[in-house]
């Protein structure tokens, strides 16, 4: 069984912690140890103005972003365009080079006998 205690706030925080809690949960006790704990697991004080903080923390996360984009935009023109573009071209299909038509060679014929020609010797000695 739980046990509970009694807090005083003065009339107007009171209202106001009660309007509060039913947006939040289901009874006063669970809104408080929620906010608590939003307090503690974020390492910040209540009392503190969270607007420097977080124009901070943003402008810190937009320069990690654009830090990001630069990279991937430095990959992308380094590794990734100049290796798509030497894949395009070794698939490009080329037409092959006309090669020349290799001719009958009239002086061969299967019926009759064939000799290598001798080399003329144009020895003068």
């Amino acid at each position: 069984m739980d046990s509970y205690s009694r807090i005083k706030f003065n009339v107007k925080t009171a209202n106001r912690f009660r309007n509060f809690s039913a947006q939040i949960a289901g009874s006063h006790s669970e809104t408080l140890t929620i906010m608590m704990d939003f307090f503690d697991q974020n390492k910040i004080s209540p009392s503190e103005s969270l607007g420097p903080n977080m124009k901070s923390l943003e402008n810190n996360l937009k320069s990690r972003i654009n830090a990001l984009i630069a990279i991937i935009r430095d990959i992308e023109k380094n590794q990734t365009k100049p290796t798509l573009a030497m894949l395009q071209a070794l698939f490009e299909e080329a037409e092959p080079k006309k090669k020349p038509l290799i001719l009958e060679n009239n002086n061969f014929r299967a019926d009759k006998e064939f000799r290598v020609p001798e080399p003329k010797n144009n020895d003068r000695t």
